[in-house]
């Protein structure tokens, strides 16, 4: 029997306030909609003429019919944290994304169950059983895209929500892709990531639930016996069933399917890509490179055909042709799945279930920020998300691999500089007919609107405050931190602005610039403009090296003088993922493991959990981690974390079940909380993962 996580309570200040901001709400959702409402009337057992109205979020319950809503309202008439009142009835809000209706469910206890569904314009509707499907297929979808990963960032961002497993047996995996073969087709319609420009066949957020879940519970068979009988129908799927085949070990299968599958669609980019990707991977970087550039060709407004043909550029060492193809990347502005925005609660009530109790598992979810210097606190690359960040991780993986010396040199070589174009201006020769910001622009390069203006601007001033000198880090002494920042400033140079597109185009006073017959500026006719988001990465970038390079260098100096280096916990998390942003992962798993040393971090612990797993870590501490981190999701109503699922099941793959069992049972942590991680690892039995049976 799966433990349930605690039922959090959210009183409202007036009655019903709660499923009228949801309803008003319903014409701005734009991708799968927010997790479930859950909204029930109590009212004192002594007195019934008055009402209380308190609310959850869920994710994860069985969507598939009225009675199954009904049976969770069920569940939730007695609670053991309140025994004054009782529930006289309950409503269930469950959003389909196909049909943009909001599916609900209303008992009345004891009594009768309505079902209807409301339109965006708040209409009452039929519930019929083709609406249930749908209802039931997003409900699954959800409860994987809005799960967290470990590091309790999604769990702090909507407050009480209850997170359950949507498929705990091979008999409901069945029905789920039954569900999705059914409604394969109409995929597109309920969006994609952030890094998709436009939701297609293979590219939404059906495919890339089915894909989560396949790799998640490794139930490869499934998912290639799905994608098979979908290919029959349209010969786009191979390049899911491609990757799938790759994942399950597969490969000969996989490249045999992809090179028919190209054969009949010679430029579909899915397929182009998954196959550059494939090739890059196995360390044949010079048979990706024609394959991506075929499918930018294929797909020049989408950032994964740029953005996979710049990491095979970084593969091959063609540092400037990397840059040069990352500066061609379309960005989009990112759009955050959709969430609940409802009215001030009355108050909060937030239990903690005894299963969930571990003294070593404190909460400590209010971070105190005050006790993290403002240096640290406006690092902006932490902020990055979408096409931003994987544009970000490119530019730091060339960094690992370069330096930023080389780095900056390579940048000067293919973009115009500031101060150059400053000085050609100047000194141009008479005009001609060369345009140099078209000259300048030959390969493909996004429009304004695309490109986040909005949130790279906001970079620049920031990073231009940022000081130099001794106030980098506030816990050292005066004369260790000016020595650490004139060494900083030695070693990094701050990289000059080059000039953006928009610089060139907006013209001057200057009429030689503003004229038609624009001057051949010939110091560089082959060089390209920048664009204002990637110029703003390197400032970004730098004040990450800057403030990473001060704090090694401060470490070293307190170690050789044999003092302790302290900082906050919140600052050595910050650190910690400072390091692995700029994939130094030793120095990301000291990081965490300090700040775990004063305080119980999710986010450090998923960072050494990740970091112990990527270079082969020790596998009681991996499980050590496993068992806080589930235990810690419990404790904030969370009894589904993908990425944890994920690693038990690896673990148990390259270890065997009883071992992985026996380790967990052998941690000195109380046996309720170690059962916590047991059921995962059932998980695992029930889907005879690869090593389950011992």
């Amino acid at each position: 029997m799966v433990t349930a996580p605690a039922v959090p309570e959210i009183f409202e200040e007036e009655l019903h306030s709660a499923i009228e901001a949801r309803s008003e709400t319903l014409n701005t959702l734009r991708e799968l909609g927010p997790p479930d409402l859950v909204h029930l009337i109590k009212q004192p057992i002594r007195d019934v003429k008055k009402q209380v109205g308190v609310y959850h979020h869920v994710t994860g319950i069985d969507a598939s019919s009225s009675a199954s809503l009904a049976a969770y309202i069920n569940t939730l008439t007695f609670s053991p944290h309140d025994k004054q009142h009782k529930v006289v009835s309950g409503l269930y809000c469950c959003y389909n994304a196909f049909s943009r209706l909001d599916m609900r469910v209303q008992v009345y206890i004891p009594g009768t169950v309505e079902s209807y569904c409301i339109d965006e314009r708040g209409d009452k509707r039929v519930a019929t059983d083709e609406l249930w499907l749908e209802t039931y297929l997003c409900s699954v979808l959800r409860a994987y895209s809005y799960a967290d990963d470990g590091s309790g960032d999604t769990i702090k961002k909507i407050v009480g929500v209850r997170r359950f497993n949507p498929i705990t047996s091979t008999e409901s995996e069945h029905k789920f892709l039954d569900a999705a073969e059914r409604l394969f087709f109409n995929g597109w319609q309920l969006g994609s990531d952030p890094e998709i420009q436009v939701p297609n066949l293979v590219s939404n957020h059906l495919t890339t639930g089915l894909l989560n879940y396949i790799h998640t519970t490794g139930r490869y068979t499934s998912g290639i016996n799905l994608f098979e009988k979908l290919r029959t129908k349209d010969p786009e799927i191979s390049s899911l069933l491609a990757r799938v085949y790759i994942e399950a070990d597969e490969e000969v299968k996989a490249v045999q399917l992809l090179h028919e599958a190209i054969q009949e669609l010679p430029m579909d980019y899915s397929l182009l890509d998954c196959q550059a990707d494939f090739c890059n991977k196995k360390g044949r970087g010079d048979l990706a490179l024609e394959i991506a550039k075929r499918s930018v060709v294929s797909a020049p407004s989408e950032f994964g055909t740029w953005a996979r043909l710049a990491e095979i550029y970084v593969s091959l060492e063609q540092w400037d042709l990397a840059l040069l193809t990352l500066n061609s990347c379309p960005m989009f502005t990112y759009q955050d799945k959709d969430a609940p925005r409802m009215p001030e609660p009355q108050r909060v009530f937030l239990p903690i279930m005894p299963e969930a109790i571990c003294d070593e598992i404190i909460d400590n979810s209010g971070d105190d920020m005050e006790l993290v210097h403002p240096t640290l606190r406006k690092l902006h690359a932490a902020g990055f998300k979408g096409t931003f960040l994987k544009a970000y991780m490119l530019l730091t993986e060339i960094t690992k691999k370069i330096g930023w010396d080389q780095l900056l040199r390579i940048r000067s070589q293919v973009f115009v500089m500031e101060e150059e174009y400053r000085n050609e201006k100047q000194t141009a020769p008479h005009p001609t007919s060369r345009n140099p910001s078209v000259t300048a622009l030959r390969s493909p390069s996004p429009t304004p609107k695309t490109n986040g203006e909005s949130t790279s601007d906001s970079l620049h001033g920031d990073v231009e405050e940022i000081p130099l000198g001794d106030d980098a880090q506030p816990s050292t002494t005066e004369s260790s931190s000016s020595a650490a920042a004139a060494a900083v400033e030695d070693s990094l140079s701050k990289p000059s602005h080059t000039v953006a597109s928009e610089v060139v185009k907006a013209g001057s006073d200057d009429p030689s610039t503003t004229n038609p017959n624009h001057q051949n500026y010939t110091h560089f006719h082959n060089k390209r403009l920048c664009e204002r988001w990637l110029d703003n990465l390197f400032m970004v970038l730098y004040e990450d090296l800057r403030v990473y390079t001060i704090w090694r260098t401060e470490m070293a100096q307190y170690r050789s003088q044999q003092l302790l280096y302290k900082k906050s916990a919140e600052e050595w998390e910050i650190l910690g993922e400072l390091a692995e942003r700029l994939h130094h992962e030793e120095e990301a798993v000291d990081a965490y493991e300090n700040c775990l040393q004063m305080k119980f971090s999710p986010k450090a612990m998923r960072g050494v959990l990740k970091l112990e797993d990527a270079v082969g870590g020790n596998v009681r501490d991996v499980c050590g981690a496993l068992i806080r981190l589930v235990t810690w999701q419990y404790r904030w109503y969370s009894e589904f974390s993908p990425n944890l699922l994920y690693t038990i099941r690896k673990l148990i793959e390259e270890e065997g079940a009883v071992k992985i069992r026996s380790i967990i049972q052998g941690t000195s942590l109380p046996q309720h909380v170690l059962d916590l991680t047991h059921q995962y690892a059932a998980l695992c039995a029930a889907f005879r993962s690869s090593g389950s049976d011992g």
